[in-house]
């Protein structure tokens, strides 16, 4: 039985996670697993109305079920900044969701901006620290509203959270089984202390992994060749605000945030599976977001809680689906409602 919070959230979020939903009814019917969902009210809406955003009661029950399943956090009632440190950001802290893992994968049939290139070229995964660097917080102001200010913002990396992390990509890696290359994106030639530290850790490890081929690159680098080159990728590891910045890089050349799925992971405890195109407001209530990123969160938290099988089964029903039913992956564009989507998505499964 995997015990599953779902946590549907604002804008289209509830919509997206609904159609996820449907897709695991009818997988879990297929394949014959039992699962058990229970529903948190996490978001702006209730910020609103209580001014609560993720009380420590909850987090606590969180650590009781085997994997989170998130629709979108964002309002725009409220100021941006409070729902994604008060709740997204506190989540990834206090469940210590130490691994962001993003799978870049262009399927058959959906458009990609880089010219020349499809999907055997576009299909690699970045793993991103998830709990340290910049996005800690660390830091302050001094004089702030003068004109002496100073604003100080500081990248905390310590030897455990970066060796933890690229521990996980190098057996990543290592699963993965495609090319065995694990590129390590960074900037040893500016930030001459964190990155001196990843590139000490990673060379160390890397003798534990001899099938692994080495790779290093700089971040601005890495961000030329997801375009020109994306087929030279495997894996890419690298810290928390690098790895926010090339993933959504990445998720363009692969169709959009409407097709791009993220993991925030706990190998030790539980973890959360999330599309990456944001509760998109403007949307809302009108039935024609893209739920195939949803689809594709949905995928990897059940290939994480070892139903491999169902996560391949749903992949070849996203493959299927994006190339013969959808016009485009872009909301109000598909040629198909939202709501139709998933019903043919859960058709595919139920028939295959």
């Amino acid at each position: 039985m995997h015990k599953i919070a779902v946590v549907p959230g604002d804008g289209t979020g509830p919509e997206v996670v609904k159609e996820g939903l449907k897709v695991l009814e009818a997988v879990a019917q297929k394949k014959g697993f039992k699962y058990e969902l229970t529903d948190y009210d996490l978001g702006g809406e209730r910020y609103k109305k209580t001014g609560e955003l993720l009380p420590d009661s909850i987090v606590e029950e969180l650590r009781q079920f085997n994997a989170i399943y998130l629709g979108a956090i964002g309002h725009p009632d409220v100021k941006p900044g409070i729902l994604e440190k008060g709740i997204l950001l506190k989540m990834r802290f206090d469940l210590d969701l130490y691994i962001n893992l993003r799978p870049v994968k262009l399927f058959k049939g959906v458009e990609t901006p880089i010219k020349d290139k499809g999907p055997k070229d576009i299909d690699y995964v970045v793993v991103r620290e998830n709990t340290e660097g910049l996005y800690t917080g660390s830091g302050g102001f001094l004089k702030k509203g003068t004109p002496d200010e100073v604003a100080i913002q500081e990248s905390i990396n310590t030897r455990k959270g970066v060796e933890r992390c690229l521990r996980f990509a190098f057996e990543f890696c290592k699963k993965r089984n495609k090319d065995n290359k694990l590129t390590l994106c960074g900037k040893t030639n500016v930030l001459t202390y964190s990155f001196d530290l990843w590139q000490r850790a990673y060379n160390e490890i890397a003798v534990e992994y001899p099938g692994i081929q080495k790779d290093y690159a700089h971040v601005d680098a890495i961000c030329m060749w997801m375009v020109k080159n994306p087929e030279w990728f495997d894996v890419i590891v690298t810290d928390n605000m690098f790895g926010d910045i090339i993933t959504d890089l990445a998720a363009m050349t692969q169709g959009g945030v409407g097709v791009a799925a993220g993991g925030n992971i706990n190998p030790e405890g539980v973890s959360m599976f999330e599309p990456m195109g944001g509760s998109a407001p403007k949307y809302t209530g009108q039935n024609i977001i893209n739920p195939i990123a949803s689809v594709a969160a949905l995928q990897m938290m059940l290939s994480f809680l070892g139903e491999d099988d169902s996560a391949a089964l749903i992949e070849k029903a996203i493959q299927k689906v994006v190339s013969e039913d959808m016009q485009s992956m872009a909301a109000g564009r598909m040629g198909q409602s939202t709501s139709e989507v998933g019903d043919k998505l859960a058709d595919f499964i139920a028939k295959a």
